[in-house]
Parts: C-alpha cells; structure tokens; sequence
C-alpha cells in the first residue's frame, strides 16, 4: 500500500515522497556546499579560493544536467508505466537509462578532461583564480560518473515508493564528506584538492548503496540482462521527458557563465558574491524543488491509473505547500542577508558588498513555485514540449538577455546582473503557471466528465 499512490490520502503521499527527497537533495547538495563553506574560511586566500570553486559552477551544472535529463526523463517514464500496471516497461525503461547514464558520464568526463583550460579562462578565471580552479576540478571530475549514477538512478529508487531508501541514498555520502572535508584540508593540508578528494569519496559510497538497492531484494524494478540493448523508442521517450528538466540545468549553467563573464569586467570580488549567493539558492530552492518533485510519482502515477481527481488534489497541495515555505525563505533572506553571507565568507569586503546583492537576487523567489510546480506538472503528465519551452523561457530568453543588458543602465551598473534573477523568476513563473491551468487543468477537467458521463451512462 506505501507504494500505492491511486489510494489513501494524495497529501500524504507527496509528503512522503517530497520530504525525504528534500533530505536527500540537501544532502546531495552538500557535497559542494560543504566544500565551498570550508574552503571560503581558508585563511590567506582573500577569498580568490571561493571565487575558483564559483567558475566550476557551470561544468557541475552541466552534469547535473544530463543527470537530470536520463534520470528525471526515466523516472517520470517509468512511474506512468506502473501506474498502468505495466512493469516489464518499467523495468526496460530503468535498464535503458542505466546504460545512458553511464555512456554520457564517461563521455563528459573525457571532454572535460581535455578542454579543462580553455574553459576555465573562457568562464572567467584569472591569473590569481585559475590554479584554485584547476587543483580542484581535476580530482573533482574523477567521480563524476559516481554521482551520475547515484542521483541519476535514485529517481527510480523514488519513483517506487521507496522515498526513504533515496534519502539515505545520499545522506551516507554527504555525512561521509562532513567528515572527511576538514581532516583532508586541514588536516593533511591538502587545502582545496582535499575538499575535492572528499566529495569524490562521498559520491562513490552513494554510487554503491544504490547499486546495491536496485540490485538487491527488496526493489520491485530490476535492472535485467534482456533489456540491455538499447531500444531507441524508449530512448527517444525518456529524453523528451527529461529534456525539461536538462534544458533547466543547461541554461542555469548558460546563466552562470554569462554571469561570471559579465562580473569578471568589476572584479574577482564579484564572481566570489555571486558564487555565495547560488550556493544559498541551493539549499532554499529545495524545499520547493522537493515538494514539486516529491509530487510527480504521485501525479503520474494516477494519471496512468486514470484518476484525474487526484492529480488535481495534488496539483493543488504541490502550489499551495511550495508558496508558504518559499515565503517562509523570502522573509529571513530579506532580514538577514548577512547570517548567510557568514556561511561561506569571512571576507569584510565580501560581506559588507554581499548583503545588497544578496537582497536584490532574492526580491522575487516566491515566485519560483509557479515554475517548479507547473514545470513538475507537465512532466510528470508527459506534457514535454510546453515543459521544454518553460525551461527555456525563464533562463535562456529572459536572464541570458537581461544579465547581458542590465548592467549597461546607468543606474544599475553591476547591480544589474542580481536583478536579473527575479525578473525572470516573477515573468516566467507566472506565464508557466497560467498556461498549466489552461492545458492540464482543462484536461483533467474534461477527463472527469467523461468518466462522470460514463457513469451515469452504465447507471442508467
């Protein structure tokens, strides 16, 4: 029954989905939040150490796309097939983003390796900044197909039910790395490339526990030797359905480089503010992250098992839960900029120029439910195109163009590229969240009348 979301309460279900997988993305989060925390605090640096950790922004973000793109694309996939009671395509769909997964990993890893130095340049590195960059990324790079897995291929892990056993999924990883961050920097020295090593560990150790889940007893999916060869259609269906999401990940990290690049112009200083500023949003964005993904099993789930009724229900549950704890964020940011500039930094300057930037890149992030919970809806109901379009709207057509411009108003200046941020949040969360209403709601609605009409039909 725990893993039956067509019956029982729709908000007990998403809240057993969504808390956990918050927990999870916290702590999965926290393989580099934790580094940056210690290595901003790393005496001597001057804060050049957290600058260098910010231009590897964009090339994490990057895998954490294509991450998303097999293993949110999959799992969305995978959830309306065991809805409609079909578990052999189920279980083909997990076998086939297995094998993605890994394919694309390996691949990343290759180019990342071969055009490391041109890339950290072209994403702003300095003379000063360039070797922090370097001394971590190349041990960082060594598990990325160890995080590829373990994210990627915990989405099936969730998207069975078993929301609990996705957060210790990371949880082991991310305590292992609480621990080992400051005895490999400061301990054995080994400054940044330790903070590195650590999270490469880490990432190994939830590779395993979720290879050992989903090859052990207790799953209900298996990954099977005679769904092995690819099957380009499944492909094709995944990709479609994690495409949203990639193309969310893959302008974040558009959004970063054109950051980076447009703050390099006034200083070092910059780029180390914004690196703070996205490694907040990090951690406030998952609540409201967890509650919208936490929702999409249960929402896909019942649409494949045909009950519109309660996709709405949690339609309703997901908007209303994400408003209040993204309020909730949106009070103590204003308030207390400075708490979490002291997070990462103990930089006067970086401080006391933080406080304003931090303030005006938050204005508008209630907003963002209207794009994480419309985005969740469309994917998770199989709707990519509107999906895909939404990704793109917000990062690509609104903050690309206005990071670029702003900064050229006279009265903005650098403060520009912080006000882009909310811009996008308010115009594109709303425009997404408005045109769900008119294509999935009026949808479900319409499903309902038929079924109301078939009732009565069979009745009469």
């Amino acid at each position: 029954m725990e893993n039956d979301f067509a019956s029982g309460s729709v908000r007990r279900h998403i809240l057993a989905q969504a808390i956990p997988l918050t927990i999870a993305q916290l702590v999965q989060i926290l393989y580099n939040i934790t580094d940056r925390m210690y290595i901003g605090h790393l005496p001597g640096t001057s804060g050049l150490a957290l600058t260098g950790i910010g231009l590897i922004f964009p090339i994490v973000t990057l895998v954490n796309a294509f991450t998303t793109l097999f293993g949110q694309g999959g799992g969305a996939l995978c959830s309306i097939a065991r809805g409609a009671g079909d578990i052999n395509r189920a279980e083909r769909i997990m076998t086939n983003t297995f094998e993605l997964i890994i394919a694309s990993g390996a691949v990343l890893t290759a180019v990342c390796y071969i055009f490391k130095t041109p890339v950290l340049y072209a994403l702003g590195a300095s003379a000063s900044t360039y070797s922090y960059a370097n001394d971590y990324l190349n041990i960082y790079l060594i598990g990325t197909i160890f995080s590829m897995i373990s994210v990627g291929m915990n989405w099936f892990i969730n998207s069975q039910g078993f929301a609990k056993f996705g957060m210790v999924t990371v949880l082991c990883g991310a305590i292992l790395n609480i621990m080992l961050d400051p005895l490999f920097i400061f301990v054995f020295r080994m400054g940044i490339r330790g903070a590195a090593l650590a999270t490469v560990i880490s990432q190994f150790v939830s590779m395993l526990w979720v290879l050992s889940f989903l090859f052990g007893k207790r799953t209900i999916l298996h990954i099977k030797k005679q769904h092995m060869p690819l099957d380009f259609k499944l492909v094709r269906n995944i990709s479609s359905l994690g495409i949203a999401g990639f193309i969310m990940n893959g302008t974040n990290c558009l959004v970063q480089v054109v950051c980076n690049v447009v703050l390099s112009g006034y200083g070092d200083l910059y780029i180390g503010i914004m690196t703070v500023v996205n490694s907040v949003r990090e951690v406030a964005s998952l609540p409201v992250s967890g509650i919208a993904y936490g929702s999409q099993p249960v929402m896909g789930y019942n649409y494949g098992a045909n009950k519109p009724d309660r996709v709405k229900q949690s339609i309703k549950f997901t908007m209303l839960a994400g408003m209040v704890v993204s309020l909730m964020f949106w009070f103590s940011v204003m308030l207390f900029p400075k708490f979490y500039m002291l997070m990462f930094t103990s930089d006067e300057t970086m401080l006391s120029i933080g406080q304003h930037s931090m303030r005006l890149y938050y204005i508008a992030f209630f907003a963002m439910i209207l794009q994480f919970g419309g985005q969740s809806t469309f994917t998770s109901l199989g709707y990519a195109k509107p999906a895909i379009f939404f990704s793109l709207l917000r990062k690509a057509i609104l903050v690309v163009p206005l990071t670029l411009f702003l900064p050229h108003i006279p009265a903005l200046g650098v403060n520009g590229v912080f006000i882009a941020e909310p811009i996008s949040n308010a115009l594109g969360g709303a425009a997404c969240f408005i045109t769900m209403l008119c294509i999935v709601w009026k949808r479900l609605t319409k499903m309902e009348q038929k079924m109301q009409k078939s009732l009565n039909t069979a009745d009469n």
